[in-house]
């Protein structure tokens, strides 16, 4: 199994399996900023349920190459080409947060190959008719989003020294994050599996550059090259009713759009709570495979 895959385009990309290595691939595309290190189900719940779990570093995290300018929609060709090197057809999409989007782009531009999408906690595009798109944001995020929206370059000033210092201490992100977290959120992020699995993504992500990061919100903020409503495989939205970074009004607007939705909301729960639901989120995401 290489751990690089190179691009159509000659990009390097940095991707890493785990689970059954002959078991249902599934892709898991993570969050922002993060990295193929992010957190994930043990080893021994994937061999169980007979799961290969595919991540990578999006470009310009951990040991990717940067691809400026990217949208949304680019993940779908990064994708199809680690599938083809891992000599995969068909598979399923899960992603979290930042991820959630690119999962949708999979579904919508991949519907031959992605057997069914999982997008977890994650955001509507910022143009979708109807939503107000910042409200229930947490003030931190409506900044630091509206900044990547309206001046770029602004936001990748500032960006560019927070990156440097959180790759040297990835604690400090949980900390800015702090006060912003429910107290669900607090208790996730506290338990100490999860929280190295968190500061050992964080480092990884911002390890050769800040510009995954950057390019993450430029994309999220901008047209993401597709269409939801066109997305014809069956998709799951799990969301957490109290989460203040991406709104649960974002997965109802998905919900009413996309045909073959299956909308989650959890009443108690907030955004990281999604780490806690993945394990029955990858079970909805192999029922598929098991009807053939």
């Amino acid at each position: 199994m290489p751990d690089h895959v190179r691009t159509a385009d000659g990009r390097r990309l940095r991707v890493e399996v785990s689970g059954d290595p002959h078991g249902r691939p599934v892709f898991l595309l993570h969050g922002m900023p993060g990295s193929r290190v992010g957190p994930k189900p043990r080893s021994m719940f994937l061999h169980q349920r007979g799961a290969r779990l595919i991540s990578y570093d999006r470009p310009g995290y951990g040991g990717s190459d940067r691809m400026p300018r990217r949208r949304v929609a680019d993940v779908a060709q990064d994708v199809a080409d680690v599938a083809d090197a891992l000599e995969l057809d068909r598979f399923a999409v899960a992603g979290r947060s930042a991820g959630a989007p690119h999962a949708l782009a999979c579904a919508a531009l991949l519907p031959d190959r992605v057997t069914r999408a999982a997008a977890m906690v994650g955001w509507a595009p910022r143009d979708a008719e109807g939503l107000d798109w910042y409200a229930g944001m947490a003030p931190s995020n409506v900044a630091a989003l509206s900044t990547a929206a309206t001046d770029p370059e602004r936001f990748a000033a500032g960006i560019i020294p927070r990156s440097a210092a959180i790759r040297s201490d990835p604690a400090r992100l949980l900390e800015e994050l702090r006060e912003d977290l429910t107290a669900d959120d607090r208790l996730i992020v506290s338990d100490n599996t999860i929280r190295s699995m968190l500061l050992r993504n964080y480092r990884e992500a911002l390890r050769t550059s800040p510009y995954g990061w950057i390019d993450d919100a430029l994309a999220l903020t901008a047209s993401w090259g597709f269409d939801p409503a066109r997305i014809k495989v069956p998709v799951l939205l799990w969301h957490g009713k109290d989460d203040v970074f991406s709104p649960a009004s974002h997965a109802s607007w998905l919900a009413d759009r996309i045909p073959r939705a299956t909308a989650v909301l959890e009443p108690t729960s907030a955004h990281f709570a999604a780490l806690r639901a993945l394990p029955a989120v990858l079970d909805w995401l192999l029922a598929e495979a098991r009807t053939h």
